[in-house]
């Protein structure tokens, strides 16, 4: 059987090598499937060309080409399946080697197409170096990594060596054949040991190719496991920071706003006091009653601290309880009159503002029987409350303790709502406040 018959078998090969890793390469587009393309299409173009009659020289010239080609591009693929660029030196050692193929096959492009030198025996005699020194290369890359634990290493060793021993029979057989032209045995041909160790390394390429893939998929895979659980785990972090975060800032605000609360006049207490003190003696029944309406006033207060915000039917009822004690106080000096729409009955505001508001007019206004004052409290359509009074000042500066209108303004402010607004008008002094409407449950 001559080497011929076998020859189509091993173009088979390659060109069904070539489909597979060229299906591969259209997928992923990754650089080492382009490389190992080009790398089997100069393979087979080198199986090709041994069915053209060609001139001696031009044949000569199409296999250095095509041949020298491929140990550059097999150099180019040991950067990647060997990873050289953790080991610098060895990177820069195989980047020389490939410049002196280039230089080698643009002298021997000169010989074979320009001169008669390629028909000597020295031509022939020089040729045997160059194969030595490809040995030589392979066998020193596969003696570096021969007991490297990378798989894909181990794949590419594996496709060197048995290019190698291939190579080195054609060698032997080169060296000791003179004519190649007949037809020899299988066995003879130096074609078949080359095209052997091509498809051979071929085979343990694309093995290593594929296991490479196979083991960066998994890595990605692995890698973007653990960064979904570690964004998770900082998505966790960042919302109990937040959570945290609004806690606190809660805790500050109920904090602020029980301060707020706990300032009331305590001028109110001694004032209700020396009322009550004087009821005693001259009407025991309306002290009996201010006693009451005084116990329901102090007990609010006390519970006024329990939340930031109450309806404005419990502020009424609280306000109808502090005017009793201030019209016992002052008689029919002071009026109040509060036309406020059922609607907004359960609409919410902050604990004590009616109080602050009322007792705000009170201490700064004239409360006289020639000149009563008249309290209102009243809501509009925009969902506003609105307590005016009539503006007649005092004369005497009164000593201010800071709580009132600011008091209720910085309420305000803590629940993010609009602040109050406060203008004077006609001879009206009139605060305007926000109702916050409750949300309704859907529940219920």
């Amino acid at each position: 059987m001559t080497y011929e018959a076998w020859a189509p078998l091993f173009l088979g090969m390659v060109l069904a090598m070539l489909l597979a890793n060229s299906v591969q390469w259209f997928m992923y587009r990754e650089r080492i499937y382009g490389i190992y393309s080009v790398y089997t299409v100069t393979w087979a173009i080198y199986f090709i060309s041994s069915y053209f009659d060609q001139p001696k020289n031009i044949a000569n010239f199409e296999k250095l080409i095509l041949s020298y080609s491929g140990y550059i591009l097999y150099l180019e693929l040991a950067k990647i399946f060997l990873n050289l660029r953790e080991r610098p030196k060895f990177l820069r050692w195989v980047t020389v080697v490939q410049g002196l193929l280039v230089t080698y096959i643009v002298i021997k492009t000169y010989v074979y197409l320009f001169t008669d030198f390629w028909q000597s025996k020295w031509h022939a005699l020089l040729l045997h170096p160059v194969r030595f020194s490809l040995l030589a290369v392979g066998v020193y890359i596969v003696y570096a990594f021969f007991r490297s634990k990378d798989a894909v290493a181990r794949f590419f060793v594996a496709g060197t060596a048995s290019l190698l021993i291939n190579h080195a029979i054609t060698t032997i057989l080169l060296i000791y054949s003179t004519d190649f032209d007949v037809k020899l045995p299988l066995w003879q041909h130096p074609d078949l040991f080359i095209q052997t160790g091509v498809v051979l390394d071929l085979i343990f390429f694309a093995l290593g190719i594929s296991y490479r893939h196979r083991r960066e998929a998994v890595n990605k895979a692995v890698i973007e496991k653990d960064l979904e659980r570690e964004r998770e785990q900082r998505r966790r972090e960042y919302l109990e920071a937040d959570l945290a975060l609004q806690k606190m800032q809660q805790e500050k605000t109920e904090m602020q706003m029980r301060a707020l609360q706990s300032q009331i006049n305590p001028h109110f207490l001694f004032n209700g006091l020396n009322t009550l003190s004087s009821l005693i003696d001259e009407s025991p029944r309306q002290a009996g009653e201010f006693v009451d309406e005084l116990s329901n006033v102090y007990r609010y207060l006390l519970r006024s601290n329990e939340s930031e915000l109450t309806t404005l039917n419990v502020e009424l009822r609280f306000i109808q309880s502090y005017f009793h004690l201030l019209k016992t106080r002052f008689g029919r000096s002071i009026s109040m009159d509060i036309a406020v729409d059922e609607s907004y009955q359960e609409a919410l505001l902050p604990p004590l503002t009616l109080q602050l508001l009322v007792e705000n007019a009170v201490k700064h206004n004239v409360v006289l029987k020639n000149q009563p004052l008249t309290i209102c409290i009243r809501t509009d359509q925009q969902k506003q409350l609105i307590v005016e009074n009539t503006l007649q000042r005092k004369k005497i500066r009164v000593e201010s303790n800071g709580v009132g209108l600011s008091n209720i303004a910085i309420k305000y402010r803590l629940l993010n709502q609009p602040s109050p607004l406060i203008e004077e008008e006609e001879g009206w002094f009139r605060v305007t406040l926000p109702l916050l409407m409750p949300v309704l449950n859907p529940a219920k």
